[in-house]
């Protein structure tokens, strides 16, 4: 369960560190708003990128073995 978590979060750091080099030719900038507040201007694909990486951490947490009833 360790090394699968583990192995989780490496392999989006990795994913991170690749968005990071990337988006380092991106011009089109947006902001970003949240409960009347808004962040600094920032590439619309790191926005997506780390979405896409925060679902994937948070999806790790999910058990694989669903309970499966028998009759």
């Amino acid at each position: 369960s360790y090394r699968r978590i583990f192995f989780s979060i490496i392999y989006n750091f990795c994913l991170f560190i690749i968005l990071l080099v990337g988006i380092q030719n991106s011009s089109y900038k947006t902001k970003v708003s949240f409960f009347e507040m808004e962040t600094v201007e920032l590439p619309v694909s790191f926005i997506i990128g780390v979405s896409f990486l925060t679902g994937s951490i948070f999806g790790s947490f999910i058990p694989y073995n669903f309970a499966k009833k028998e009759s």
